[in-house]
């Protein structure tokens, strides 16, 4: 039997006092109350290199520990280490550090310590503890770490054999489930006629032999009379072939049921005919928005998202056999009266590009009813979301004239109003985080209070944990997103186990393995984002303004900085300016690496110039920051900073433009969820390189489809930039490869067809799991609206104030 870490340590501590106690004193003396894993893991190497090469410390369950270690907390009497064994299962140890006894701690015991040390909590203080992991205990998940992301597959699986332990239960419940479904007062898929399985078998029978007689292409309303006497309705296919493949599969279930056969069959039926998708935040438009404060990838990301669903949702109804069905999408968004020179005043505006889609605005009221004029910062939304949900789904429900099939919400305050909605009107919910704040902003949960008036943490992450919780499935854009690495958290796991001192701690807030969570990747709009080689599609007309724009000779409010040396390529970059998209930390490592500088000028697409501009408090910091940073390092005659809002067709044919000339685009956030601009630059043929927190380290196979860079290494990533200039001078067909291998990449693993496609299956799955079984998990609503009503609803009306 293998002995546990644990025993190994206590072993090892009890035979090696002398090396165990040289790390403790190097640990503790950092001089810091809670250590990070680079510093843990940092010191530990350097005690193991001072060992004079005699061994001491290596291959030894210290070392075995130190490399699972996340993060400590130390005081004056007892060192406790948070020990991540694996993706999501922990450890928390505690060794006191006179007597350097070790023993293990519960998950609540080892938050309570972090709150003493935080915000001097006394020992032993009350403090509410929540705590899910109770009302999932009959509910089936996953055990592997490699499943994570790929839970449809997985609930398939599990509970179609549950499902037909008795072929004739689960058969039934099928049964009910076809004749459930009706579109504009019409009856789909089965009529009350076929009351009971004989009769379905019998009616599958007569009709595969009326339509093995008729040529495969025959349309529905050629043999629909025949169909229609048998008790089958509309919904089946358009024509014999689907007709009878989509029966062929509901004939193999009910003979022998399988999971890939369940989810085949799943995805043709006609369910999903009106999608609400929620974005309460920021400047939701379709033009002069983009770096505006709060507005970038998540609008890109859905206005594509739409578009994408739309052509499914019809492909779909086509295939069915219901052409007069007009599929429905609906973006629900707050309306902002004094829009600036935006359409975000229009109550209802159409999306370009897609036949029906559109954007529903809802204004956003106060307590006394009144409607909130101006933008506000995403941080400050959550008391006006509770009025705002109940005001949107009326709105929705007079648009569509009924219901939605499915309500999808993205970021923290959209997926708390989807939550709210979905559960009022008894629909499927799909949760899109976007990006959790909590991984972003270190120490976000410990020192809430601190961070209160700018952030208002204590909202958000009680709102996260709520919509976490509610979601029938949650869509997260990489592996990573959920899970992490082998050495970091991922952004859900993040939320299994933290503490809000003074608030609650929360001991089971989240579980990865919980088979809600599915891996979908977006794509680039690939009527905007294409290759620079394809010459017949380029917007050749925008060459002389983007040429005004990146080598002009105009300084002012909206630009900065004239290059000197047109002649050389350019390192590009565009993102909104905060703190997380680290462009002022690019311009610091590129203005402290000559090679850099000689190899590529800098190109900055970036917030505003002017900080009289802004209206958002972190992007005025960020323009104080960038004008220090050129005038420090002497940048006015090698960074061209722009600060202008860029439609997407210039943006689309900027990428090209950059890379006409041999440049690369550079993505230097200090953690970036997913990444569209890097999904765009390589849809472009733009050599890329990316963060290597976050998605771009999924997106980018490293040296083949692109770079990643480490942005807590400035100098290394500018080092590393610097070379792929000098190479591909020294050798030209190496910028081509690269280029070649990004669009390859997106081509092979993100596009919007295949994400819409994925997405809208997801969507029956769940639906009609949630309906045959207890995936409604009842208990789990109740406690989660105890919690909205004591915790987020206090500190929302706090906001007011």
């Amino acid at each position: 039997m293998r002995v546990s870490l644990t025993e190994r340590l206590r072993v090892y501590f009890q035979d090696h006092r002398t090396e165990a106690h040289r790390v403790l004193h190097g640990l503790t003396g950092l001089g810091r109350q809670f250590l990070l894993r680079s510093e843990i893991v940092d010191a530990f190497a350097d005690m193991a290199g001072a060992s004079d090469g005699d061994g001491q410390l290596a291959a030894t369950p210290l070392s075995e520990a130190i490399g699972y270690c996340q993060e400590g907390a130390v005081n004056h009497a007892w060192l406790y280490l948070a020990l991540r064994l694996s993706v999501a299962r922990w450890l928390y140890l505690r060794v006191h550090l006179e007597t350097m006894d070790l023993e293990p701690v519960a998950t609540a015991a080892y938050l309570h310590f972090k709150e003493r040390l935080a915000a001097g909590v006394e020992e032993g203080a009350w403090t509410l503890e929540f705590d899910v992991a109770p009302f999932s205990r009959g509910l089936p998940k996953l055990l592997e770490a490699d499943s994570i992301g790929h839970g449809v597959r997985f609930l398939n699986r599990r509970l179609s054999s549950r499902m037909f332990e008795t072929l004739e239960g689960g058969a039934l419940r099928l049964l009910d489930f076809l004749r459930l479904h009706r579109c504009q007062d019409q009856q789909l898929m089965l009529s009350a006629d076929v009351g009971d399985l004989d009769s379905l078998r019998s009616a599958l029978r007569q009709a595969d032999s009326v339509l093995t007689r008729l040529d495969p292409a025959t349309p529905w309303d050629r043999f629909a009379a025949a169909l229609l006497g048998l008790g089958f309705q509309p919904g089946w296919g358009s024509d014999a072939r689907r007709t009878r493949e989509t029966m062929g599969l509901l004939r193999d279930l009910l003979e022998a049921p399988s999971p890939h056969i369940m989810e085949s069959f799943l995805a043709r039926i006609p369910m999903i005919f009106s999608v609400a998708i929620l974005s309460p935040h920021g400047w939701f438009g379709q033009s002069n928005v983009l770096g505006r404060p709060d507005t970038g990838g998540q609008v890109v990301y859905i206005l594509d998202q739409v578009r994408a669903l739309e052509a499914d949702m019809r492909r779909r109804l086509d295939e069915q056999g219901l052409h007069g069905i007009e599929p429905q999408v609906v973006v629900i968004s707050r309306l902002i009266p004094e829009a600036d020179g935006t359409t975000c005043d229009q109550h209802l505006e159409a999306i370009a590009g897609s036949n029906n889609a559109r954007i529903l605005r809802v204004p956003f009221r106060n307590a006394a009813g009144d409607v909130l004029p101006h933008w506000i910062s995403r941080f400050e939304v959550w008391p006006y979301l509770e009025r705002f949900a109940a005001d949107a789904e009326r709105e929705l429900l007079a648009e569509l004239h009924g219901r939605p099939d499915l309500i999808i919400g993205n970021y923290s305050d959209g997926n708390l109003v989807a939550s709210l909605m979905a559960h009022s009107l008894g629909v499927t919910q799909c949760n899109i985080a976007h990006a959790l704040e909590k991984t972003k902003y270190l120490y976000s949960d410990l020192y809430w209070r601190d961070m209160d008036a700018q952030y208002h943490f204590g909202c958000q992450f009680t709102a996260d944990l709520i919509a976490m919780n509610s979601a029938d499935f949650i869509i997260a854009s990489t592996y990573q997103e959920i899970a992490g690495t082998a050495d970091s958290l991922g952004q859900y796991e993040s939320y299994s186990a933290f503490t809000l001192p003074g608030l609650y701690r929360v001991v089971n807030g989240t579980d990865i393995y919980d088979p809600k969570f599915n891996i979908v990747s977006p794509g680039a709009d690939p009527e905007v984002y294409f290759s620079y080689a394809q010459s017949e599609r380029r917007l050749r007309h925008l060459h002389p303004a983007i040429e005004q724009q990146v080598y002009g000779n105009q300084t002012g409010p909206e630009a900065r900085g004239v290059l000197a040396d047109p002649d050389k390529p350019l390192l590009f970059t565009m993102a909104r300016l905060d703190r997380i998209k680290n462009i002022a930390g690019l311009v610091d490592w590129y203005g402290n690496h000559a090679e850099l500088r000689q190899a590529a000028n800098l190109l900055v697409v970036s917030g505003h110039v002017d900080p009289g501009l802004s209206g958002d408090n972190e992007e005025r910091e960020q323009i104080h920051l960038m004008h220090e940073l050129m005038d420090r390092h002497g940048l006015d005659g090698e960074v061209r900073w722009l600060g202008l809002h860029l439609d997407k067709a210039t943006a689309g044919e900027l990428y090209r433009y950059v890379a006409d000339r041999r440049g690369a685009f550079v993505q230097p956030a200090l953690f970036e969820a997913f990444g569209l601009t890097v999904i765009e630059a390589m849809a472009s043929g733009l050599p890329t390189f990316a963060t290597c927190f976050g998605g771009p380290q999924e997106i980018i196979v490293d040296g083949l489809s692109g770079f990643h860079v480490d942005p807590n290494h400035g100098a290394a990533a500018a080092a590393r930039m610097a070379g792929f200039f000098q190479r591909c001078q020294a050798a030209p067909d190496y910028w081509q490869t690269l280029s070649a291998g990004g669009l390859a990449r997106v081509e092979d693993r993100y596009t919007w067809r295949l994400y819409a496609e994925r997405m809208l299956t997801l969507a029956r799955v769940y639906g009609f799991w949630k309906y045959v079984s207890d995936l409604e998990r009842t208990e789990t609503r109740r406690y989660l609206e105890m919690f909205y009503g004591l915790q987020f609803r206090p500190l929302a009306a706090a906001l007011q104030r």
